[in-house]
């Protein structure tokens, strides 16, 4: 484990990474569970900091919708106006509840608003007094069930059905079937008043937004080792059997292998012998980056938080074989030949 850190290491200090990584294996009976945090020059710095884990938000709301599924609760295949007859998207009782978690509804898309001050859109200006679910309702951008297309009124709209349909907010149904199951401490959601990891976007100070406006699309807050929770529990059967998370996990290959709510496909890592599937969940709000892998034939899950945004660090992208997140999960899973 000292050798895998250490290796970490040097790959983020060259890749001038600034920020945490969190890391959990179930090799034997019990989870291994590290995390380590260092500046752009490599300088340590002090790691299980509270983080926004942007749209990894998703990733928990996915796995909320898919637990109801099991319950019986919920139909995949069923109209979003079978459970929210309120909303009043005028494609409410075409978009089914897999349209949202594939992010193929053709809703109102929050981030093609109009930039008010600071570059930001409308939406997510502190004061805007903009609703949430009443903007999603909005006039459609697409029709329903076409390609994915991404976009935070998903699941904006998801927490707001999860809600009817089970009495509970989406926030009360993180704390009860996710946080407790998985045993972590430190989760919560915007607005809060705890601070978090601010960041770097554009080479600047971020601009302040308004981070409860992405409600269940993006507004979770914790520590990257709690990410890595979230993940063994998933992977270890405490959230869901084995039938919902195949499900949860089908990444489609004509949608860009978008499964419900994270991308799942294999491809080959450096070291290893055959393609390694690999569960993938990014995302960004102002000037900080998440990354969450899930290696489940392994056992394995690496969370990487960086406090510098899209523009100003760049995760690379696995498939293309090369780059930051390739060479940090090729570390984690596969044998490395010596220097």
């Amino acid at each position: 484990m000292v050798a895998l850190v250490e290796g970490w290491k040097e790959i983020a200090g060259a890749a001038g990474f600034s920020g945490e990584i969190a890391f959990g294996a179930v090799p034997r009976r019990y989870p291994i569970l590290v995390s380590a945090a260092q500046n752009k020059d490599g300088s340590v710095r002090d790691a299980g900091q509270l983080w926004r884990w942007a749209s990894v938000t998703k990733q928990v709301v996915a796995t909320l919708v898919m637990q109801q599924v099991e319950a019986g609760m919920i139909d995949l295949d069923e109209s979003v106006a079978t459970y929210l007859p309120d909303f009043a998207s005028p494609n409410a009782a075409t978009i089914t509840v897999e349209h949202l978690l594939r992010h193929q509804s053709g809703l109102p898309n929050p981030s093609a608003m109009p930039e008010g001050t600071e570059g930001l859109p409308a939406f997510y200006l502190p004061g805007s007094g903009i609703d949430p679910l009443a903007f999603c309702a909005g006039t459609p951008t697409g029709a329903p069930g076409g390609d994915w297309s991404y976009n935070n009124c998903d699941y904006i709209v998801a927490g707001a059905l999860l809600e009817r349909v089970t009495g509970k907010s989406w926030r009360e149904l993180v704390a009860e079937r996710i946080a407790d199951p998985a045993q972590i401490y430190t989760l919560s959601s915007f607005p809060n008043n705890e601070p978090t990891v601010s960041g770097i976007f554009g080479g600047s100070p971020e601009a302040t937004q308004d981070i409860a406006q992405y409600q269940a699309s993006g507004a979770l807050y914790g520590r990257p080792s709690d990410v890595i929770k979230f993940d063994l529990a998933l992977m270890g059967g405490k959230l869901l059997g084995a039938d919902a998370l195949a499900t949860l996990w089908d990444g489609k290959p004509e949608l860009g292998y978008m499964a419900l709510g994270q991308w799942v496909f294999e491809f080959p890592l450096a070291g290893c012998t055959d393609p390694v599937r690999i569960v993938e969940r990014r995302g960004a709000i102002g000037g900080v980056q998440v990354r969450n892998f899930l290696l489940p034939d392994f056992g394995i899950a690496i969370a990487l938080f960086s406090d510098r945004g899209e523009g100003d660090f760049d995760f690379g992208e696995v498939w293309q074989g090369s780059g930051f997140s390739h060479d940090m999960l090729s570390l984690a899973a596969c044998p490395q030949e010596a220097a």
